[in-house]
């Protein structure tokens, strides 16, 4: 069963089940991914995420009933997954501009949502984005010394914050206190500690021969398994790094013979010859099966 097959089981799932309180968990178990990876792969491929698609449609399916003058507004909201008519006026009127009163008196042309059909894999290739194929490795295991930071999918914020994190990571002089590097100006960065809402951590470190038992506090060790990955070249600018990312999950993974097992991905850094953020020298690991 392909990647677009079992995405569009959950969105069948989502559909049959809009005005019932919906858990992440259960809609990526009718995909049979994690509920980590399956809202990282939703949204690589449909440009939103989980959340804003059940509003999305919860929003438009309670348009509907206000336009047909079925139920009272409140009797709307609360189908629509909202505690107070309040509430759903103002997600509504954020949503299409006008508030729901106004729509049930006078309903206007405003854009609702349609259920997604996952059936075209040539609908998510990125127009002008070329990627050369992956090469694929067997790897034996890495051993990281870094800092570990928490971010997010919602939003795409991790996007956002992970230069951050880079950057701390350099002003700090935190590599400084790395002891027994394996591969000094190569930095890692690992996505990992994954949780159902979306939040991660994202280690920044570099390889080491051994650890240690004397690392400071805000230090931590941590062990990349080994096995088979698929690893992408992402030199070029800041922006193209991220459109790699989403390359890989929105495209090449759906449209591969591969899965992607459990455990961390990561990428590494050249930092002697990257220049933030017009030339970076990365590669990124996938695990896959």
């Amino acid at each position: 069963m392909d990647y677009y097959t079992r995405i569009q089981q959950s969105i069948d799932f989502i559909e049959s089940h809009l005005e019932e309180e919906l858990f992440i968990a259960d809609i990526a178990a009718k995909a049979h991914f994690s509920p980590f990876h399956f809202q990282r792969l939703f949204q690589a491929i449909s440009g939103s995420s989980v959340q804003e698609y059940i509003r999305s449609r919860r929003l438009a399916e309670a348009a509907r009933l206000l336009e047909s003058g079925h139920g009272s507004i409140l009797d709307i909201a609360l189908s629509a997954g909202y505690g107070s008519q309040e509430a759903f006026t103002r997600a509504f009127a954020g949503c299409f501009g006008v508030t729901p009163a106004k729509f049930r008196k006078q309903p206007c042309a405003i854009r609702m949502s349609e259920p997604m059909k996952f059936t075209d894999y040539s609908n998510y290739k990125e127009d002008g984005f070329h990627m050369r194929k992956p090469e694929i490795r067997e790897i034996t295991p890495l051993r990281v010394v870094g800092r570990k930071y928490r971010t997010c999918l919602n939003n795409e914020l991790y996007f956002a914050e992970i230069p951050g994190f880079y950057h701390d990571f350099g002003i700090r002089e935190t590599y400084m206190r790395i002891p027994d590097k394996a591969a000094p100006d190569m930095c890692y960065g690992i996505s990992c500690d994954y949780e159902d809402d979306g939040g991660f951590s994202f280690l920044v470190g570099e390889e080491v021969c051994a650890f240690t038992d004397s690392l400071d506090e805000d230090l931590v060790q941590f062990v990349v398994p080994g096995g088979k990955y698929a690893v992408f070249i992402a030199d070029g600018t800041a922006e193209h790094v991220q459109q790699v990312r989403k390359y890989i999950y929105g495209v090449w993974l759906p449209g591969s013979n591969y899965e992607r097992r459990e455990g961390p991905d990561f990428e590494v850094t050249d930092v002697r010859n990257s220049r933030y953020p017009d030339e970076m020298k990365m590669t990124i690991y996938i695990p896959i099966l």
